[in-house]
């Protein structure tokens, strides 16, 4: 398989593989309406549609190829592979669902916070930034149990896991939290 870093680009709703030596384009392949977050499930690249649609959408790392387009919650924002499941966060459900990665079926939805935007994934749990309620959202990868909330800054949205700790970005206030 090439290699390829993914980029959603939401003004054509389509995704760009860019090859990380040089950054030639290497395709642009359609997504539903508004692709923001993307996950590789080791085969394949898993885009969020915002746009209205409430989808996922599934296609091949190695070509692009259109393998599916799966239902979930309402504005769906970010998207994480845990090594079993796709968990894709629904900002105005308030909720994630995690889907089968063979066939995209919803297999649980779980609520986390209000205005759920991305997820990272520590190697155990599930990490979700929720905008609204200006938290953190932690549930157990296995069953999606919620295992606590946690204070952030004003907006948090971005999201990434050092192999130690959690970060945040927080949007409002300009800040980063470290969990």
């Amino acid at each position: 398989m090439a290699l390829g870093i993914w980029i959603a680009d939401i003004l054509d709703n389509a995704v760009s593989k860019v090859r990380p030596s040089d950054g030639a384009t290497l395709g642009v392949f359609p997504a539903g309406p508004d692709p923001i977050g993307l996950a590789f499930d080791g085969q394949n690249i898993w885009v969020a549609n915002q746009g209205g649609a409430n989808t996922v959408t599934k296609l091949r790392a190695s070509d692009g190829a259109l393998l599916g387009t799966f239902a979930v919650g309402q504005n769906p924002v970010g998207v994480a592979f845990d090594g079993t499941s796709i968990w894709v966060a629904n900002s105005d459900s308030n909720t994630i669902s995690r889907l089968r990665p063979g066939d995209g079926k919803i297999t649980g939805t779980f609520a986390v916070g209000s205005e759920p935007q991305f997820i990272s994934f520590d190697g155990t749990n599930l990490w979700v930034t929720n905008l609204g309620s200006n938290n953190l959202t932690k549930l157990r990868a296995c069953d999606g149990a919620t295992l606590g909330t946690f204070p952030t800054g004003d907006g948090p949205v971005g999201i990434a896991f050092d192999g130690v700790n959690v970060w945040t970005a927080n949007n409002i206030d300009g800040s980063v939290s470290k969990r």
